[in-house]
């Protein structure tokens, strides 16, 4: 998967293709029960779907052969565009936190970025709020080390919020130009734990007028439909800026990633494209889609 080509078993446009034929077109209520049938399947959700149908008939999709080129550009049109300017910082570090689920790939993903912000020139401090986890900061010190990037670490069971505010401190006194947090995985549904990362927010802003400037959200995009109610608890929870997708090689549907960003109006920021700790890149969403609605081999 490169800039966001998911490479799965599923693909919508095969599956469309199963149905009607490739190159082929649709026709009748019949057609658009099955069609319906197929958006819910890949992940889409109910409101997707329903969108795309209700313009499918309006704009008399059905019977048309551009019908995949028409769709290719509704879907699209769910993914808001990713925000490409760096988010402005009058002094201090740029500071990134990077929420989400247990196993989702936050800490890897930290790394990910910060080898890609270190490539670029930045100064960058990978920060480890994760102090839950035995093994997060033993892990992000290893990535540090590979990388040659400095880290900041707390022992297990210190206070995250407190964690926080001394590594965007620390920063600041040793002039770097970033602060990527790493934060401890975190179910949507633990009230608790939800009202924990929000107080890490919130500490952000007391060490550094601001931060945190931008708040990823790391998304598993193979879990499917539990992915929106998932991205939703967060976003309740504290003001996500956008979305990081992992996993997504593996996918056997990419319709969620459509849901979250479509429903939640959050754009994906960056997709993790393998294994190595070079492997992430900025989203496409026209190779996205494209890649969704191929119909392979």
């Amino acid at each position: 998967m490169k800039g966001g080509r998911p490479a799965g078993r599923f693909s919508l446009g095969a599956a469309l293709a199963g149905l009607f034929g490739r190159g082929g077109s649709f026709s009748g209520e019949e057609a658009a029960e099955r069609v319906e049938e197929v958006l819910l399947g890949s992940d889409l959700g109910p409101g997707i779907t329903s969108s795309l149908l209700e313009r499918a008939r309006r704009e008399r999709w059905f019977g048309d052969p551009g019908w995949r080129a028409r769709l290719g550009e509704a879907l699209a049109s769910f993914i808001p565009p990713p925000s490409n300017d760096r988010p402005e910082v009058s002094s201090g570090p740029l500071v990134t936190l990077l929420v989400g689920t247990n196993g989702s790939g936050k800490t890897t993903t930290v790394a990910r970025l910060a080898a890609l912000r270190s490539a670029s020139g930045a100064r960058v401090l990978m920060a480890c709020a994760d102090t839950f986890r035995a093994a997060a900061a033993e892990q992000i010190t290893e990535w540090g080390n590979r990388l040659g990037i400095e880290v900041f670490t707390r022992p297990h069971g210190t206070d995250p919020g407190s964690v926080a505010y001394d590594s965007i401190r620390a920063a600041v006194s040793g002039g770097f130009d970033e602060v990527l947090m790493d934060t401890a995985g975190r179910l949507s549904t633990r009230q608790d734990l939800m009202a924990e990362l929000g107080k890490v927010h919130r500490v952000c802003s007391k060490a550094l007028p601001g931060a945190p400037h931008s708040t990823l959200l790391v998304m598993d995009a193979s879990i499917g439909q539990s992915a929106l109610p998932q991205a939703r608890g967060f976003t309740e929870a504290l003001p996500v800026t956008g979305l990081v997708l992992t996993k997504l090689d593996g996918t056997a549907r990419g319709g969620s990633v459509i849901a979250v960003a479509g429903e939640l109006g959050l754009p994906v920021e960056y997709v993790g494209t393998g294994e190595g700790p070079g492997d992430i890149e900025e989203f496409s969403v026209g190779r996205f889609i494209d890649a969704l609605l191929d119909e392979g081999s």
